[in-house]
């Protein structure tokens, strides 16, 4: 960060060297310009954007128990968070990517290029609600001032909720709007790749991606009184049409020297070296849950032999997949969410969409919609990751799944028959809990549930759990409900983080805006 505010005051100053600017022109290094066109941007808006998830879903799936620590007593399984674990959310949102959208922006309105506004504004929005998602009120209304502004005020994340509408509904103007209309094209491959390396420069794909944004940030309103589930639907209708619309960011093989391009859950960044899948996961999709259902995507989504482990305790469980073959020491590794090069990170997807839809129809009281998408949203996770096939490192074999497969499994024990058979929010969201496996997303719908045991029925609560939250006598307030602020922010702008409470010793425990009635 101290780099990045030293670099930005340097580009502040240079008005004051005016009268030297004839002498200096002579220095001007063509191969390291201050200036850009917005098509060389975007693509580090939209990696780094992304990116800043990727950082989260290292933290929060111990949360949300997709996976555990393989030794005893490691601390994110009880619950022990620290404002490092946020680090990498705050920055990467604000100085990586955020921080570049403005002056792209500005740029593209200089050459009349709406289609970058757009992307721009979109890009805004996901990383603005990311970010409020997962921490609470963050800055906006002053935020990317530079050197004029250091210390910008933590909005409330109900006007960033606003501010986030707000984003996507211009955007969507923007993304609308005749090609003819745009002095630049949003994607182009010569002489390199550049502009919307998201889409490829289909507009349409980003307008039905604003619409997805919405229709999840509107679905976690379901505690207040203005949620409306019909206006929810509304909005799934003008979003993702099939899995071909995901937003998502792929792996690419490192070229030196670009490093860190395989998967932030694979083996070679070894970020999860030390997890193994949890027991409340692996239930769903073992028999155990649904007795007499093994569910396809064993074999899949985690090995067969994959047994998990509960918080805090640990396991014994063996490390290599493949004897001889690159050492793998967790059966994490054995998964599709952890193929090095072959996969991609997840943002949000149209089985998502489809299971947003589900429950917002059946809170809508159509249940012959809520059954309809319930199903659809299944069957297109897993034909999303039923290709089977071996992917190394490591050398592991996926099982492919069948339509036959698909079929069965839709019409098992597993999964409601009829209408009658829907009479309550378990099903919708233990299906989507399966299939948002490692998606930060899925803490805000177990937040806004309240980790309800009735509908998370294989959820455990940690052995020696952070003593703040277990000793809470509402057992809703047992678990996190939000990350600590970023640690750079604790030392750059204590302020602020003292008058929003992040110092507080209960701070997580505190239920955000949208988590309250």
């Amino acid at each position: 960060m101290k780099n990045y505010l030293f670099g930005l005051g340097l580009l502040l100053g240079a008005g004051a060297l005016g009268g030297c600017e004839k002498y200096l022109d002579v220095n001007t290094n063509p191969n390291n310009p201050t200036t850009s066109t917005p098509n060389f941007i975007l693509p580090g808006i939209i990696s780094n954007g992304i990116q800043t998830q990727m950082f989260t879903a290292l933290r929060t799936p111990y949360i949300t128990q997709y996976v555990v620590g393989r030794a005893a007593g490691l601390a994110i399984d009880g619950y022990f968070l620290t404002n490092a674990q946020s680090t990498n959310t705050f920055n990467y949102s604000y100085f990586q990517s955020g921080g570049n959208i403005p002056g792209m922006q500005a740029a593209a309105v200089a050459e009349g290029s709406p289609y970058y506004v757009g992307a721009g504004e979109i890009m805004q929005a996901l990383i603005l609600a990311h970010a409020t998602d997962m921490l609470g009120d963050v800055p906006f209304s002053e935020a990317y001032q530079g050197g004029a502004n250091y210390t910008p005020r933590y909005d409330p994340q109900q006007d960033l909720y606003t501010n986030i509408n707000t984003l996507l509904d211009d955007g969507i103007v923007q993304m609308s709007k005749d090609a003819g209309q745009n002095f630049r094209p949003l994607y182009a491959t010569s002489p390199s790749e550049s502009g919307d390396i998201l889409y490829k420069g289909n507009t349409t794909k980003w307008v039905r991606l604003a619409y997805a944004l919405k229709a999840r940030q509107a679905q976690h309103l379901t505690k207040k009184s203005s949620y409306d589930p019909a206006a929810v639907l509304a909005l799934c209708d003008k979003a993702f049409q099939s899995s071909a619309d995901d937003a998502q960011l792929q792996y690419q093989t490192p070229v030196s020297p670009i490093v860190g391009t395989t998967n932030i859950f694979g083996v070679t960044r070894a970020n999860f070296g030390t997890a193994t899948f949890s027991t409340n996961f692996i239930k769903y999709l073992n028999g155990t849950t649904f007795p007499g259902v093994t569910d396809p995507r064993f074999g899949v989504m985690a090995p067969t032999t994959s047994v998990g482990a509960n918080p805090g305790v640990g396991t014994s469980t063996t490390a290599n997949l493949t004897p001889g073959v690159t050492p793998v020491v967790t059966d994490f590794y054995g998964g599709w969410y952890a193929r090095d090069l072959a996969g991609y990170f997840e943002v949000i997807t149209y089985h998502e969409l489809k299971f947003i839809e589900a429950e917002a129809a059946f809170r809508a009281g159509n249940k012959a919609r809520a059954l309809k998408a319930l199903k659809e949203g299944i069957a297109a996770h897993m034909r999303k990751i039923g290709a089977g096939g071996t992917f190394s490192p490591p050398a592991v074999t996926l099982l492919a799944i069948t339509e036959a497969q698909i079929a069965a499994y839709l019409a098992s024990a597993a999964v409601p028959q009829t209408e009658a058979d829907l009479t309550t929010l378990r099903p919708i969201m233990e299906q989507k809990y399966i299939a948002m496996f490692l998606n930060p997303d899925s803490w805000s719908d177990l937040r806004r549930l309240d980790f309800d045991p009735s509908i998370y029925v294989n959820f455990v609560y940690p052995v020696n759990a952070n003593s703040v939250l277990a000793s809470k006598t509402d057992p809703t307030l047992r678990y996190p409900r939000r990350l600590l602020p970023g640690a750079t922010e604790v030392l750059y702008n204590p302020a602020e983080i003292a008058r929003i409470g992040g110092n507080d010793a209960d701070y997580i425990t505190r239920p955000m805006w949208f988590d309250s009635k």
